[in-house]
């Protein structure tokens, strides 16, 4: 296990929440067919295309920052995100940023949106 699952692990105990499946709750409602594309098209707008492109395409997963995933996803978008998982925005945001690019992967295992 990573850091980081290890980490999101010990703040989901001490809250008593597990957050591992929360995002992967949120995730797979966000992560649709239409709203893949809705997401390569805000990522173009934000001049992040290219990185989302990645997750969808068969190479390796172009990193994305927290404040990129916020760019990408939409602060209106962020903040329902945070009322669902009960989550801050900034946790929420540095999660997405680790959790979307291969979430966005492994719904997209051809190559395509």
């Amino acid at each position: 296990m990573s850091f980081f699952n290890d980490l999101v692990d010990k703040v989901g105990n001490a809250i008593g929440v597990d957050l591992h499946a929360k995002l992967a709750e949120q995730l797979q409602s966000l992560l649709q067919p239409d709203t893949i594309q809705q997401l390569v098209a805000k990522a173009d707008e934000a001049g992040l295309g290219d990185k989302v492109r990645s997750w969808i395409g068969k190479g390796d997963n172009v990193p994305v920052t927290a404040e990129e995933v916020q760019q990408i996803v939409g602060n209106q978008e962020v903040q329902q995100l945070a009322q669902k998982t009960g989550l801050p925005i900034d946790t929420l945001l540095t999660a997405l940023a680790h959790f979307l690019p291969a979430a966005v992967d492994k719904k997209t295992p051809e190559g395509e949106a």
